[in-house]
């Protein structure tokens, strides 16, 4: 590693604008062509603008609109990590760092000629004959060791494969554990009309305590108006039914909620996400159980799978238990799936793009089960580790269950797949690191990889695909995340912090193509923005403070069909919101 080592009256002289006025007015120079030459590095998809604005103006990097010289450019990338990609992937020449200068100047309005360059060379070839090698230091065997390690190339270079190959299914035979008269319809659906679903918890516990809370006895499903954004009824579980809840999921038809229900045999006061549990289906206008049935585990998350199956991933499973498996609503009965050991490691969240299965998978060892990539992450935060083992990414095909490729990410303990409409690209959210990278589904290629705010779990485009928001959860952190992040999708460039509620963990684009909602489990609240203005619009209070989890919407036909639009797996049953989206931009 090389570093610059210049005496602060020389740093001055770089940082002056009015260092720039020497050299020789003879020298044959195409100011032009140089300019024109730091425009295009400026401008190239990795490079200066990125982080310091078309015009120079700063956004995550600062502004340079006091001109900075070739020089200082050049000082910035050798020692600035947050510049490391510069010099490496786009390996600029003096001409290039002087063509910048120059070009940057002009975005300031600062005066330009032709006398300038020989300046701007001189004090560049001076800055580069000042560096000076690295102090070599005594290395340990353990910073030998770690050095080996420390490189996301690394992990590229020496990856081997972690799954088994050929057909990993297996099969798992659900039971009913009761049936339940349905009572009567909360709500009459009107034709035309979407509403919202929202599966909500009683476990609440807000970042900011509000005045008079207290937690509700049970679980509870409520649906709300999604055009007035008012909720319009909601039942809660009867007590000894209920447990944890972590998704909102939905037959493809929308007349079914699933909901955890508790475990076989009743209510289990010493319950949590690590032990088993059972499925509730509740009726999507009363709001009551139908029926409780066995899926061989404690789902976490569901959603529509070819607009006919459901895609569920579990937190815990029972020994005969699938920890990935595709489920069909008509039959309530397991079809397949596949266990964690035959991947390699531990499952945590499922995510489809209608054809495949993609898998987060996280390395053992951490923690029993499921724990370990949450343990792991919390303890990187805490200081007690320093690194930690690889996660990664399986694409499966649920025709074979086969593993059909691996994919290695460059951060820890990933939430979340956000998958493009061409199943392109995935965009994968990485707790640990609070950062999300968008990924070449067919190479493995990562485009880019950018910082988001604390802890992220969810993620979502909008309608045109032009943008990424994150949901800044503050996973593995406290749970004090309080913010959205919105990237540039093409780039990664950061657009936009919006703030919004505690812990928000889901956020997903309406079927209209022009709001943003955020489910926030730390306020019992939905936050719904402008997807155009980032602005937030609404703010929808669940009852009783209840906890949400994920959103579905169902829309109503003419003739009174209802059908699910939306869900956390995407849009569904022909709805499409790209048209609205982009006649809102």
């Amino acid at each position: 590693m090389i570093h610059l080592s210049i005496p602060t009256i020389i740093l001055s002289l770089l940082f002056a604008s009015n260092s720039l006025a020497g050299g020789n007015p003879g020298a044959t120079v195409k100011l032009g062509d140089l300019i024109k030459q730091g425009e295009e590095f400026y401008k190239k998809p990795v490079s200066c603008w990125v982080c310091h604005g078309e015009k120079a103006e700063g956004r995550v990097g600062p502004a340079l609109l006091t001109g900075p010289s070739a020089a200082f450019i050049w000082e910035q990338i050798q020692s600035n990590p947050q510049m490391g990609i510069i010099a490496s992937e786009l390996k600029p020449t003096d001409d290039d760092l002087v063509g910048v200068a120059l070009y940057i100047r002009e975005l300031a309005g600062l005066d330009v000629d032709v006398k300038l360059v020989e300046a701007l060379r001189s004090e560049l070839a001076t800055a580069k004959s000042m560096q000076v090698e690295e102090a070599v230091t005594i290395k340990s065997s353990r910073d030998l060791a770690v050095e080996k390690i420390e490189t996301f190339a690394s992990v590229l270079a020496d990856w081997q494969r972690k799954s088994r190959t050929g057909s990993l299914a297996r099969s798992y035979e659900s039971r009913v554990l009761a049936t339940f008269d349905p009572g009567e319809a909360k709500f009459t659906p009107q034709p035309g009309k979407t509403y919202f679903y929202e599966n909500v918890g009683n476990a609440s516990n807000p970042s900011v305590m509000p005045t008079g809370f207290s937690n509700a006895a049970s679980s509870q499903v409520v649906v709300g108006d999604a055009d007035t954004k008012e909720v319009i009824a909601s039942y809660m579980i009867p007590p000894v039914l209920r447990s944890a809840v972590h998704t909102t999921a939905m037959t493809p038809d929308g007349k079914y909620v699933y909901i955890v229900g508790s475990r076989e045999g009743g209510l289990d006061p010493k319950a949590s996400l690590r032990t088993t549990a059972s499925v509730l289906k509740v009726d999507a206008l009363t709001l009551q159980p139908v029926k409780q049935f066995t899926i061989g585990g404690r789902f976490h998350h569901g959603q529509v799978f070819q607009d006919r199956y459901m895609l569920l991933d579990t937190f815990a499973r029972d020994p005969d238990g699938l920890d990935i498996m595709l489920f069909d609503p008509a039959t309530d009965t397991v079809i397949g799936g596949i266990r964690d050991e035959d991947l390699g490691g531990a499952t945590y969240t499922a995510f489809t793009d209608n054809k495949f299965i993609y898998v987060l998978m996280e390395p053992t060892g951490y923690a029993p089960g499921s724990s370990t990539g949450m343990t792991a992450i919390r303890n990187l935060y805490r200081g007690k580790l320093v690194t930690m083992r690889p996660f990664w990414v399986v694409k499966i095909d649920p025709e074979t269950w086969e593993v059909l490729q691996e994919y290695p990410l460059p951060g820890f303990r990933p939430n979340w797949i956000e998958i493009d409409s061409n199943s392109e690209y995935m965009y994968v959210t990485q707790a640990g690191t609070s950062n999300i990278s968008k990924i070449n589904i067919e190479t493995g290629q990562i485009d880019w990889t950018a910082g988001t705010g604390i802890g992220p779990y969810g993620a979502n485009l909008n309608a045109d695909e032009s943008e990424i928001w994150i949901a800044d959860k503050g996973e593995g952190t406290g749970h004090f995340g309080r913010t959205l992040t919105v990237l540039n999708a093409d780039s990664g460039q950061i657009l936009e912090t919006v703030f919004s509620g505690y812990q928000v963990d889901h956020v997903l684009l309406a079927p209209n193509g022009k709001e943003m909602w955020a489910t926030a489990n730390g306020e019992g609240k939905i936050f719904v923005f402008d997807a155009r203005t980032r602005q937030q619009t609404h703010v929808i209070d669940m009852p009783q403070f209840g906890d949400p989890h994920g959103l579905v919407w169902v829309q109503y036909d003419q003739q009174g069909n209802s059908r699910v639009v939306r869900d956390q797996g995407g849009f569904h049953n022909g709805a499409s919101p790209a048209k609205v989206g982009a006649d809102a931009h």
